[in-house]
């Protein structure tokens, strides 16, 4: 009873702490939270102006991620809302609807009346009553410059028959939010966790809120047992056995005065519903056996045939005072419940004769007299590197870097001649915050980010993968990251001079960025190449990897150029 009580107490002095804090959150940011009630007021009146559903075949959307992708539960269509993106110097949210039709491998757009606003990182489910539905709940807006956060604490829902939006307002629901979990449990929505973040504060939550699809009225969960520490970005998902699985996501503490530290969780809880209990709920540890994922942050889920739970992508945070850095991924995992196991996938490859061909990338002026992509066609490399020591000094670093797969390794074991060895499989590039959803047991991916130095990459690619085969992706929409739009972030004359120093230019779209919220598409109109930003050294690696090497192996190959590059400087400086 000692050790028991004491678990309580201790349950209970969390949930006060996170109340106090959720009340600190809630003074600081209201002033915030104001001020951008304008801009979604300003942006649901011109949503206001269409009076009736359009559908209008178009091509496939702009580059977003933190959207949401779900599967008609009759049709053979994949529904995409909302989501957001980012050019270097201005955040664009969206509350877009589009329909892709799997068939056809066409896209449509649905303009509607009265949609939701704008928004990312919320949460949609697809229930199949009344002809179909697709529930969102929450998310956040945000402000033009990223400086400001909006957390809706809404409920939607599309009914799919109609193509029509209704906001459906209960009282007892979740405070606003955005990252949280949301899957549907028999007749219920069942949430769980997310974060509510200001200018200056932030929390993050473990409550769990249940939503009756019959009586449309939401109901706070109090499980027993000691359940998740607070957290966003989770997988959440339904076991065959009726219970709720919760696995790993990402929370951040204060340390000190300024000084955030993350936590990538990679524990596992289930949700039982009580034995004859009805309305009371349980928490369990649970320790899965098999291949574990490695520690990771925007992660995507979905579901996969077999009632197992696929896990997608993601990144991992290598986080100190004064910077951060990520290591993306594009591994796919599954999770057994009913064996509580973990599988990492393992792809057989093409069937002999019927190898997809990626199609080379178009030669630009300076490339037309290079040989074809592939090991073969590498030849050494000179990098060379500027560093400005603190008294002014510029030091330059040469570095010749032959070829980074000597002739002695051997070639992959799913290339069976050097022809092949050229062509390498199709898959999507590693990513965070992508959106997933199967179909017919084939799962799609599409969009998401990753990270290139300073510049954040928005991606528009779809591809699919069936899951009873496990042979190959399969490229739906193809997008070159190479001519998405980035515009420099405004520097100050100091910033200028050290950019100077260093042997970077100055990009003149700098001077031409929009100043409104009407571009419907900014990353579909590219107008600068990808390299123009990358420093000279990322420029070599960057091609040296894209033209020789997997995805795997290009992150290794760039850590030991840098490291290569720290210790010349080093041993030139003695």
């Amino acid at each position: 009873m000692g050790k028991k009580g004491k678990k309580e107490k201790k349950g209970r002095g969390a949930e006060k702490t996170a109340a106090k804090m959720e009340k600190k959150v809630s003074k600081r940011s209201r002033k915030e939270e104001e001020d951008l009630e304008a801009l979604i007021a300003h942006f649901q009146t011109l949503d206001a102006e269409k009076t009736q559903i359009v559908e209008t075949p178009c091509s496939p959307p702009s580059p977003r991620l933190n959207a949401s992708l779900s599967a008609h539960p009759d049709k053979d269509e994949l529904i995409l809302f909302g989501g957001e993106y980012f050019n270097g110097q201005k955040t664009f949210l969206y509350n877009e609807l589009y329909i892709y039709n799997i068939r056809k491998d066409s896209w449509t757009k649905v303009d509607t009346p009265s949609p939701p606003p704008r928004r990312c990182a919320h949460q949609a489910v697809v229930v199949p009553q009344a002809g179909g539905q697709l529930w969102i709940f929450g998310g956040e807006f945000a402000s033009p410059d990223g400086e400001q956060f909006y957390h809706y604490k809404d409920l939607w829902v599309l009914h799919l028959a109609t193509k029509s939006w209704e906001q459906v307002k209960s009282t007892g629901g979740p405070s606003g939010r955005s990252g949280h979990r949301m899957v549907a449990w028999k007749r219920h929505l069942i949430l769980f966790g997310g974060f509510h973040e200001s200018t200056r504060d932030y929390v993050y939550y473990n409550d769990v809120f249940a939503f009756n699809l019959d009586t449309l009225t939401w109901s706070k969960l109090c499980p027993s047992g000691m359940g998740p520490t607070p957290r966003s970005g989770c997988l959440v998902s339904v076991t065959p056995q009726g219970s709720i699985v919760i696995y790993g996501g990402y929370s951040k503490q204060r340390v000190r005065k300024d000084v955030d530290r993350g936590t990538q969780h990679s524990d596992m809880f289930l949700l039982r519903p009580g034995e004859g209990r009805e309305g009371k709920w349980e928490w369990s540890r649970v320790n899965p056996a098999g291949v574990k994922p490695t520690p990771r942050s925007g992660f995507s889920v979905a579901m996969a045939p077999n009632h197992q739970t696929l896990l997608f992508g993601g990144v991992r945070d290598e986080e100190d005072e004064e910077s951060l850095e990520g290591d993306f991924f594009n591994d796919l995992y599954f999770y057994d419940a009913t064996r509580n196991r973990w599988f990492a996938a393992q792809l057989k490859g093409p069937k002999m004769g019927k190898r997809r061909r990626r199609r080379g990338k178009k030669a630009g002026p300076a490339e037309a007299d290079e040989p074809a992509c592939g090991a073969a066609s590498v030849v050494p490399l000179e990098v060379v590197t500027e560093v400005a020591s603190e008294d002014g000094t510029v030091v330059t670093i040469k570095q010749v870097l032959g070829d980074p797969q000597p002739s002695g390794r051997p070639p992959p074991e799913d290339e069976d001649s050097p022809e092949e060895a050229s062509s390498p499989m199709v898959e999507p590039s590693p990513r965070s915050s992508a959106m997933l959803a199967v179909k017919h047991g084939v799962l799609y991916v599409y969009g998401g980010m990753f990270e290139a130095g300073d510049r954040q990459v928005t991606l528009s690619d779809l591809y699919c993968l069936d899951l009873h085969k496990m042979e190959e992706w399969k490229a739906l929409v193809e997008m070159d990251p190479d001519t998405q739009e980035w515009l420099e972030e405004e520097t100050d004359s100091g910033e200028d001079s050290d950019q100077a120093e260093s042997g970077e230019e100055d990009s003149s779209e700098d001077s031409s960025a929009e100043d409104g919220g009407e571009q419907e598409h900014p990353g579909a109109a590219p107008s600068t190449q990808f390299a123009d930003y990358l420093p000279r050294t990322e420029v070599h690696w960057a091609k040296l990897a894209r033209d020789s090497m997997g995805p795997d192996a290009q992150e290794q190959e760039v850590l030991r150029a840098t490291q290569a590059t720290v210790k010349a400087f080093s041993d030139s400086s003695d």
